[in-house]
């Protein structure tokens, strides 16, 4: 079972403020126990292909591989010019992941937007990722959404964070080669939901992971749900990730259920906020999640 890293703790650094470069944390992240890198839409060269196949050599010569696609679109607005915009900028995301060398892309419902039903929501979403669905194909790519909190740079969190719509979207999505789940154990904590349960639930559809544990500073989950119903960029403060394996999650009990299905897929490590640690807990969370692969049978 492959193990991949996200520099969630550096994305304010290679987004933002541009004090690192996708070589330095390349660099930085060449002593790491793992196998490959998810990268994130917002530090990759989206419309530069020598530059992608620059950066897929670049990995390659560490003997690593650039797996997953962190994407974010946005389905949910009530104008079907911007979903329809936001589907052609996720074609963009689906061509430069097969640049990478990339298997998987992540895709989102969109934000919770207070005006949006339900069932119109889950509709809109449905039928912006079937007209993706060949397009992935085509590149060989796996759309892969995932049970989600909240974008680091939206207003709102995910429209289907609870258990019930997120289940209810992957029944509308239907199967399909190239689409599967991206399953986080920390989103269903902080969405009110038992992680085991939603997990038992998509199990069948599970082909890649986020590894994560969240902790609460300075308040309760209730404090969460309720900073959650107003408009503001980023997460609650409440909310904090931490070295996995140090939080909320059992890793013992969701690894033995991968294993009663024989999960061989890559697992991504997403640890962090704090760029002054984040390094070593970063170490700490792949020292963690490489033993528990392995007394869990997960290769």
């Amino acid at each position: 079972m492959p193990l991949a890293v996200f520099p969630k703790c550096y994305l304010q650094q290679l987004c933002k403020t541009g004090e690192m470069t996708v070589d330095q944390w390349l660099d930085l992240a060449a002593g790491l126990d793992v196998d490959g890198y998810e990268f994130y839409w917002g530090f990759t060269p989206a419309n530069a292909p020598a530059e992608l196949e620059r950066i897929r050599r670049r990995v390659e010569d560490q003997g690593r591989s650039i797996p997953m696609m962190c994407y974010s679109p946005d389905y949910t607005s009530p104008d079907i010019n911007a979903r329809q915009a936001e589907v052609e900028k996720q074609k963009v995301a689906i061509e430069a992941t097969a640049l990478l060398g990339g298997s998987y892309c992540r895709v989102l419902s969109g934000q919770r937007r207070p005006e949006v039903p339900r069932d119109t929501g889950v509709s809109w979403v449905a039928a912006c990722i079937h007209d993706l669905l060949p397009v992935a194909e085509a590149h060989n790519v796996t759309l892969i959404l995932e049970n989600h909190y909240k974008d680091d740079f939206w207003q709102y969190p995910e429209f289907a964070q609870k258990m019930d719509v997120f289940l209810q979207l992957v029944d509308a999505i239907g199967p399909h080669p190239n689409f599967g789940v991206n399953f986080d154990p920390s989103n269903a904590i902080v969405a009110g939901d038992h992680p085991l349960a939603l997990l038992e639930a998509v199990l069948p559809h599970v082909v890649t992971m986020h590894a994560s544990d969240r902790f609460l500073e300075g308040g309760t989950l209730e404090d969460l749900f309720e900073a959650d119903k107003y408009a503001s960029e980023g997460y609650a403060k409440v909310l904090q990730h931490g070295v996995v394996g140090q939080g909320m999650n059992d890793y013992d009990a969701i690894f033995s259920l991968l294993k009663t299905r024989n999960f061989s897929g890559w697992i991504s490590i997403e640890d962090g906020i704090d760029p002054d640690v984040g390094y070593a807990h970063l170490e700490a969370s792949a020292t963690f999640l490489r033993k528990k692969m392995k007394e869990h049978g997960l290769p």
